[in-house]
């Protein structure tokens, strides 16, 4: 009953703000455009806001899990259109909190105490309230100022019923549109499903900023407040209180003399050293997410919170994106389409000259701009989009780097218009393929692989015997399917002979038959022409020999 409720809110929603609107310019089969034609409202409602403004408001309205989901699809700019994409990014979950005395109760059966045992204070009125958790202030026994996240009571069941709902509207989508299927609408549901459950594990987005301040440990660029493991379970989360400057709060960081170009250069510098030095990195820097500590403005430090969403690249994905990005700025578009096809990315039958010059002819006209205009992101979604068309397949993991760096590009050129990625880019990637190809690299890997090749140095006899003993079971099973094969083909020879023989008899008989006068002549040959017939048949019906 519930979720008949639910669709017919989604219905109300969808006529209210004429969604219908959006599949009109879209190649759909005739009976989906005779059934958006035949909608009744479309007398009725008026559409007079852009339809990517009122895909954002219809979104908002269905309530938080849409509102994530819009977020998230806010970053497929390779699936949207520009305006879509753009008034989804301004989704936000300003979302109503649940009472804190619900959150307070939530609180003590997680950690089976009171909290006037657990906290010294504590502030029942949260201070933040997201679509999926909410924040309230509190102090440790110990004087700590901490803050408690807490999730949503029945978020997983209203947000299963609705990533139900989604996969069948992402089906629909897929069956009726022709493009459907290239935009693989259903694949977009299931990342979003992934990543939102992943949200409401508390302890993995723990887990994360764990790893994230081992990382950056005594770092004077990044800091990561300390998790207390003691107060954390599946649905609560304790972390240290920070205080600091939202980093998109310009008039703040410029009143206390803050420096907004090495405050830029220090964002790009923490998203490289995420991907290619640690390949762990946090995956929604989005403005919300970050801040600026007050202590040092000269050397401004930045404070991460929120690791519910994290990425990482394998070595071979880190080389061939960090080679890539070298060999688009040296303008080498024959390396970077090698690239796509020895990274897998693209299949390897692709014709690499016709892949090249589609690549030449995105990347080219962006070379018209100074260095310090061309954004990464969109050279990366400008490849993304191109590859495409060679059957490129969906690379979730760079689906999340795209949108980091479309975040981190954005914040930083906020911070400082005039910030020159390349520039603080390139000494950055060169340095990482030096140590990484070069003496010290090969060092650092036999270095890294020494304790496993010790540990297996005693069984290598044992290893080479069993090998070597294989390969004669190889041999012996060859050459006793070459024998039997041999058999087979005599054995096949002889059976066609015996039926040409057979053949050639009956023939014979019937001639014979037929005109008598053949066996008077016959019956006269000479007795050394029967001996020769003879010897002959034999020949004939004689095994070959192997």
């Amino acid at each position: 009953m519930r979720r008949i409720s639910r669709t017919l809110r989604i219905a109300q929603v969808f006529a209210f703000y004429r969604l219908d609107t959006l599949f009109r310019e879209l190649a759909l089969p005739w009976y989906a455009r005779l059934f958006f034609w035949l909608l009744p409202w479309r007398l009725i409602i008026p559409a007079r806001k852009p339809q990517a403004e009122r895909l954002r408001l219809a979104l908002e309205a269905l309530g938080p899990v849409f509102i994530k989901f819009g977020q998230m699809l806010s970053t497929r700019r390779d699936l949207l259109p520009q305006d879509i994409a753009d008034e989804l990014k301004k989704l936000q979950d300003n979302v109503p909190p649940f009472p804190g005395q619900q959150a307070q109760g939530l609180i003590e059966k997680a950690l089976q105490k009171p909290v006037a045992e657990l906290f010294s204070s504590f502030e029942v009125t949260p201070m933040a309230s997201a679509s999926v958790a909410q924040v309230h202030r509190a102090t440790l026994l110990n004087g700590r100022d901490v803050v408690v996240k807490v999730v949503r009571p029945g978020i997983e069941h209203t947000i299963r019923k609705d990533v139900a709902l989604l996969y069948s509207l992402a089906g629909l989508v897929q069956t009726v549109w022709k493009e459907g299927r290239r935009l693989r609408p259903v694949e977009v549901v299931a990342e979003y499903e992934q990543t939102i459950f992943d949200e409401l594990d508390l302890r993995k987005e723990a887990a994360n900023g764990s790893q994230l301040g081992r990382n950056f440990a005594g770092s004077e660029i990044l800091y990561i407040p300390e998790i207390f493991w003691d107060y954390t379970r599946t649905n609560v989360l304790v972390m240290e209180r920070i205080h600091g400057i939202p980093v998109a709060d310009i008039e703040q960081l410029q009143a206390q003399n803050t420096n907004m170009q090495l405050l830029a250069e220090r964002g790009v510098e923490i998203f490289f050293t995420q991907v290619f030095r640690d390949s762990f990195f946090h995956a929604d820097m989005h403005p919300g997410n970050i801040f600026v500590s007050r202590d040092n403005p000269s050397a401004p430090q930045y404070i991460a919170v929120d690791f519910g969403i994290v990425g990482s690249l394998s070595p071979e994905d880190q080389s061939y994106l960090a080679r890539n990005f070298l060999a688009f700025f040296k303008r080498d578009y024959r390396q970077v389409a090698q690239l796509h096809v020895d990274s897998g990315w693209v299949p390897a039958n692709t014709n690499i000259d016709a892949f090249e010059t589609a690549i030449r002819s995105v990347c080219e006209p962006i070379f018209e701009k100074p260095l310090k205009e061309i954004s990464f992101g969109h050279v990366l979604l400008g490849l993304f989009q191109t590859a495409r068309r060679f059957n490129m397949e969906v690379q979730p993991q760079l689906v999340l780097l795209q949108k980091t760096l479309l975040n981190i590009e954005g914040l930083g050129r906020q911070l400082y218009p005039d910030l020159d990625l390349w520039k603080t880019a390139k000494p950055f990637l060169e340095d990482w393929m030096k140590q990484r190809m070069g003496p010290k690299g090969v060092y650092r890997a036999i270095k890294q692989q020494a304790p496993d090749w010790l540990e297996k140095m005693p069984h290598m006899p044992q290893l080479i015997f069993d090998a070597l003993t294989q390969v004669r079971r190889l041999d012996d099973n060859r050459l006793r399917d070459q024998r039997a094969y041999q058999a087979a083909y005599h054995e096949i020879a002889r059976q066609q002979r015996n039926r040409t023989l057979l053949g050639v008899g009956l023939l014979a008989a019937a001639a014979l038959l037929a005109e008598p006068a053949l066996l008077d002549w016959v019956a006269e040959l000479p007795l050394v022409s029967w001996v020769v017939a003879a010897f002959g048949a034999v020949l004939l019906l004689r095994r070959p020999k192997s």
